[in-house]
């Protein structure tokens, strides 16, 4: 992070976030060892448990569950140091604290959130949010996965796919459907036991982020009391929705932290590698392509603090956040491939971490909300 004005209109304390997480993981994560783990395919739970002992699992939740009630700035400033060390952790972060716990914060009961919120926090209790399934993406009021109420509990059957986390949670928010012929209306989250008869994790094996790897999950009429119903009654759909802001502010700013990685790593390389008698740094092809990077970059990262203040004051900015999406995930992207080209050969080669930021990029325009659906919901914003 060597942009002199990166701290710019951030507070004391959220320099010191930076300050103190950058030490911490560096400690906690070597980055010698990143691209072995990696390769290992091993969760980075060393580096999650550090996070979680040094109280920044809690950063969003209430000080009565042991969390300290940090703002949306706050958070992205936070989520953007963790995924400058390493993109995988943050995802790791995001999946437990804010997609699994921000259902848990909005929508459990006292008795729950008393009990799921303070493990949460402390680290020994992770989540996994299981939406997509595997006939449906984008249309998320198309899913089949029921939930059948028998007495006072309810039994859930179906498939679920490409989920985060799902083989390190401990409790998966899962959303159903209790009213089949109602479309969105008929949608509803519980907080199912990730270990309880009928539930079954297969790890898939995708491009990147293969520390963290997505998941199908399968529910066999998995029991669950209908205390543990997260919200209303059919009322999944608004709980999805409400939770959608902060959750591409931080996907936003996720991919701002790894696009600041990239620039630094590629910078690093061509001041020193040296071609026609001169660092590659000096020539004007690599130092325009090294502008356009840090354009991308800066441009993403105004938009997504610009998005957090917006969210701090109380607005709901749905518009802002998918333009922030957008830019942030398509600008990693573009970057990563920017900087492979910039290294050549070393870029490409599998012992050099370019190769994993490239890999582990691509996922960001299709998770979270697909480009093409941002657009529809920017123009559906515009009045179009």
């Amino acid at each position: 992070m060597r942009n002199p004005n990166i701290d710019y209109g951030l507070s004391d304390e959220q320099k010191m976030i930076r300050e103190s997480v950058l030490s911490l993981l560096e400690k906690a994560m070597p980055r010698e060892r990143i691209l072995e783990m990696d390769e290992a395919r091993q969760f980075p739970i060393e580096a999650y448990m550090a996070l979680a002992e040094a109280g920044w699992i809690g950063l969003p939740h209430e000080r009565e569950y042991g969390g300290s009630e940090g703002s949306c700035k706050d958070l992205a400033i936070f989520v953007e140091t963790v995924s400058y060390h390493n993109a995988q952790l943050a995802s790791a972060y995001l999946t437990t604290a804010i997609y699994g716990g921000m259902q848990v914060k909005y929508g459990a009961s006292a008795e729950v959130k008393a009990e799921i919120l303070p493990k949460l926090v402390s680290g020994a209790l992770r989540l996994a949010l299981c939406i997509t399934e595997p006939a449906t993406g984008s249309d998320v009021a198309s899913i089949s996965t029921r939930a059948v109420q028998d007495g006072d509990d309810y039994l859930i059957s179906g498939q679920k796919v490409y989920i985060t986390c799902a083989h390190m949670a401990d409790y998966l928010v899962v959303a159903t459907k209790t009213n089949p012929d109602a479309r969105h209306k008929g949608i509803t989250l519980f907080l199912v036991d990730a270990h309880a008869p009928g539930v079954a994790v297969r790890p898939l094996k995708g491009l990147g982020r293969r520390m963290i790897h997505t998941n199908e999950v399968f529910f066999d009429d998995v029991r669950v009391s209908s205390a543990r119903m997260l919200g209303e009654l059919n009322g999944g759909w608004r709980a999805l929705m409400r939770g959608l802001n902060i959750e591409r502010l931080c996907l936003a700013a996720a991919a701002c932290g790894n696009m600041m990685r990239i620039i630094d790593d590629a910078r690093d390389f061509a001041t020193q590698r040296a071609q026609f008698g001169n660092p590659i740094s000096s020539y004007q092809a690599i130092a325009h392509k090294f502008a356009d990077m840090q354009i991308m970059a800066t441009s993403a990262r105004v938009m997504t603090l610009h998005v957090a203040e917006m969210l701090d004051a109380g607005q709901t900015p749905t518009m802002e956040t998918a333009i922030a999406k957008v830019q942030a995930t398509e600008s990693n992207s573009r970057c990563a491939d920017m900087g492979m080209q910039i290294m050549g050969g070393a870029g490409y080669m599998m012992e050099h971490p370019m190769q994993m930021y490239f890999r582990d990029a691509r996922v960001g325009t299709i998770g979270g909300g697909t480009s093409e659906i941002m657009r529809s919901i920017i123009a559906k914003q515009m009045g179009l």
